[in-house]
């Protein structure tokens, strides 16, 4: 069945994107930081075993906004918390596996997603742990329904953000991969700098 892999982004623009970052490095700086990461992660993660899938923040100006690659898929994240805009991206037309991913790790690499959809081929839903507490990369089979409940009560942006959300997922089968970093401040910026040590969990 077709794999589609979903990118969340949002427009570079100061101000809008990586505030935490901004506010020890400047916005400006921050945003121009994003946009290039962004540029590179979407060209390393073009590949024939998947779709590769942008939904974008916010959703009119996302859709017309020329900042990422024009023959990529967009879809607009729409209205609601992560937990909401998330729970629509899996539950996207058609059958499948799919796995939904930040623009905002320096270190994912193909690699890191066939694993993450091989996963799948034993579990109802895959994660990838960030070292705070959250998660890089959410995934599901697809093959039924989602929890009524998902990500309800989510602690976003704590320690707790990833057991929460395995929490409202009950009765399905975990899989867990490679731990990553995300960066919210300037040294998550040396942390994922090139050479910089990246953990992994199998």
């Amino acid at each position: 069945m077709k794999r589609t892999l979903v990118v969340m982004l949002k427009e570079p623009h100061p101000g809008r994107v990586k505030t935490r970052l901004g506010r020890e490095v400047g916005m400006i700086p921050a945003a121009w930081w994003f946009r290039h990461q962004t540029r590179a992660l979407l060209n390393r993660l073009q590949d024939p075993r998947w779709d590769l899938v942008l939904a974008v923040s916010p959703d009119v100006a996302g859709l017309r906004s020329r900042v990422w690659p024009q023959h990529l898929d967009r879809i607009p994240q729409g209205h609601g918390d992560l937990g909401d805009r998330m729970k629509r991206m899996l539950r996207l037309q058609g059958m499948g596996p799919v796995c939904i991913i930040g623009a905002d790790i320096p270190a994912i690499t193909r690699g890191h997603i066939t694993r993450a959809f091989a996963a799948l081929g034993s579990a109802d839903a895959v994660f990838g742990p960030a070292p705070d507490g959250g998660f890089w990369l959410i995934g599901a089979k697809r093959t039924r329904a989602l929890p009524p409940r998902l990500f309800a009560d989510v602690r976003w942006s704590t320690e707790h953000a990833l057991a929460d959300t395995v929490a409202s997922w009950p009765d399905a089968r975990i899989a867990y991969v490679d731990t990553l970093r995300d960066v919210d401040e300037a040294r998550d910026l040396r942390m994922t700098a090139p050479g910089a040590h990246a953990t992994s969990r199998v």
